[in-house]
């Protein structure tokens, strides 16, 4: 054993969870008290230097982001959630040294203390739980928003992972979104014209998905069996005897994170975006399945056979046909540049209306046309030089400063949207040059 979970010395590894609505709420206010602090002590050393201060210049310093993370990561749940959404995308709307900051939340909370553990664990298995064990490490190997994972081995010699969830979770998820939703208003930390209403809505629904742990081990079982015996990717085994609602175990991988191989050699990169890239077109076009969260935390890399190890099945959503049809005649419209196939079909997908006005309409479309550009280009796509993402950001804040926006994606499309997103910016990560036309090939001409 590596310490007992009850002993008094091991306090230290970590903060206890907030479990209690009251509590969270408490923990909320006293952030908005900090920031608010912050921003006022901001404004006098601007008017000291004869400088006219500005309310969103105030609330979005340095020291205010690093008051954010750092209570978010203290608060998991639903809260560090939506800290992590926001951080995906916060090279492209924040400040450099603001999403600096925020960057950490993308991977690392702050661990429950070992007591607390110990009586999660106790409700779960029961109170002579630790006889099962040969070893369990009390330090947790990674801490997220809704829950832990720790490192044991049986007395049966099986080498585990196991994924502990946080104390009322699931019980604050909807509470903890209206009042981080309320937070990030008031604090006017995202510019005019950003709706962040979808994300909040997907936000709140996939965090319950997630803190379904027992659905998540399905998951677990169907994308293993999918890939099983694939050369290029692993999936940790289920071990459904020590699986609990509120414990996920399964077998525990030697590998590394995948932004190790930022440093690798070219070739690597580019064979492991690619596969990346590839494994996203078949959850969309093949299994009509896929894992929406991008966090890159979710993908690591085993040294020894260069297997990209898939982790967290939490966030799995399953489309409809008529969806997955719908992104097929968009991507082949987009492969063709015929423009009002392309405009009927981001209706369908619902990227836009039918009474969406026109310049709107066009806005969309162009934005499309312009992502598209690298696969239509039977040249590999170098993702570290492409000015690509700044270019759709800048489309994406022209429009969005137009109040009459009022159409809002369907949550499903979102997702989709987000995990194409988030594994470009991993590919951009790892400097990666693939050739996306070779990719998307089979996929356009089979059809879904």
């Amino acid at each position: 054993m590596v310490g007992r979970p009850d002993d008094p010395d091991r306090e230290r590894i970590g903060t206890p969870v907030p479990a209690g609505r009251l509590a969270r709420l408490l923990r909320m206010g006293g952030l908005a008290g900090g920031l608010a602090g912050g921003a006022v002590g901001a404004g006098l050393r601007q008017a000291a230097e004869g400088r006219r201060p500005r309310i969103g210049d105030l609330m979005l310093t340095p020291g205010n982001a690093r008051r954010v993370a750092t209570e978010l990561a203290r608060m998991r749940g639903a809260a560090m959630k939506v800290g992590q959404l926001l951080s995906m995308d916060a090279g492209e709307v924040l400040p450099p040294e603001i999403a600096a900051i925020l960057d950490p939340l993308r991977s690392a909370a702050e661990p429950m203390p070992p007591r607390q553990l110990r009586d999660v664990l106790d409700a779960e298995w029961g109170a002579d739980w630790l006889r099962r064990f040969a070893h369990f490490d009390v330090r947790p190997i990674a801490a997220a928003s809704i829950g832990q994972v720790h490192r044991a081995r049986t007395r049966d010699g099986r080498d585990l992972a196991l994924k502990i969830q946080y104390p009322g979770i699931r019980a604050s998820i909807d509470s903890d979104i209206a009042n981080i939703a309320g937070l990030v208003r008031w604090s006017g930390a995202v510019p005019p014209g950003i709706d962040l209403a979808p994300l909040f809505d997907d936000a709140r629904r996939q965090l319950h998905e997630e803190a379904d742990y027992l659905r998540e081990g399905r998951n677990l079982d169907a994308f293993g069996s999918r890939l099983a015996g694939a050369a290029d990717f692993v999936v940790p085994r289920r071990h459904p005897d020590l699986c609990t609602p509120n414990v996920l175990a399964m077998d525990y991988l030697h590998a590394a994170p995948v932004e190790d191989l930022a440093t690798a050699p070219q070739a690597v990169r580019d064979a492991t975006a690619a596969r990346l890239i590839a494994l996203v077109l078949r959850e969309i076009f093949e299994w009509r399945e896929m894992q929406t969260d991008p966090n890159f935390a979710n993908y690591r890399v085993e040294p020894e056979t260069g297997r990209v190890a898939l982790l967290d099945f939490g966030a799995v959503r399953s489309f409809s046909p008529d969806l997955v049809r719908a992104f097929h005649r968009l991507m082949r419209a987009g492969l063709s540049r015929d423009r009002e196939a392309a405009r009927e079909a981001a209706i369908a997908v619902g990227l836009m209306g039918d009474r969406t006005p026109s310049r709107q309409q066009q806005t969309i479309l162009r934005m499309f046309d312009t992502a598209m550009a690298p696969i239509r280009d039977p040249r590999p796509f170098d993702f570290a030089y492409s000015d690509l993402a700044a270019r759709l950001r800048d489309m994406g804040l022209e429009m969005g400063a137009d109040r009459e926006i009022a159409h809002v994606p369907p949550g499903d499309t979102l997702l989709i949207q987000r995990k194409v997103a988030g594994t470009y910016l991993l590919a951009a990560r790892l400097r990666a040059r693939v050739d996306l036309s070779r990719l998307v090939a089979p996929h356009a001409e089979a059809g879904p």
